[in-house]
């Protein structure tokens, strides 16, 4: 199992997570058409061109998805009971077709749960940064996470 359990976890603990993935137009195609965004930016050559941008601006939603996909194999894959919820999503900079995008975590809060006497909350820094060494998305992600079985 990659993840670890809440108790393996101190608020600082920090990580480079090691896949990165580059980022592809039949990714950015496939997510927006997939999740109805018509948005021109992200499927009209044409049109980006004409933007500020001068060329095809990844979809937000999926910058954000794999921001938090690229990070879940070291954080909590298998000890996971629920992500509860992200906080202050920013998108600084933009993503485009043939970035390469990598991410980093920080613990930035723990507690106890008062519920499941089993698993706690940790709460997450995530950024996901292009090979440019911008930032390009980040946000606070709140786990509920196993507890280490006695």
């Amino acid at each position: 199992m990659a993840g670890r359990w809440f108790d393996e976890w101190q608020v600082g603990d920090s990580m480079e997570h090691e896949i990165r993935r580059t980022v592809t137009e039949t990714d950015n195609l496939l997510f927006s058409t997939m999740t109805h965004n018509p948005q021109p930016l992200h499927i009209d050559v044409e049109a980006a061109k004409a933007s500020e941008f001068g060329q095809i601006l990844v979809n937000g939603t999926f910058t954000f998805a794999l921001m938090v996909g690229l990070s879940v194999g070291d954080t909590t894959l298998g000890t996971l009971v629920a992500n509860l919820g992200y906080d202050k999503l920013v998108m600084p900079n933009p993503v485009f077709i043939g970035d390469t995008m990598r991410a980093t975590t920080e613990v930035v809060e723990l507690r106890e749960s008062k519920s499941r006497p089993d698993a706690g909350i940790v709460t997450f820094r995530h950024h996901l940064i292009n090979q440019r060494d911008q930032i390009t998305c980040q946000c606070l992600r709140s786990a509920l996470l196993r507890k280490k079985p006695a």
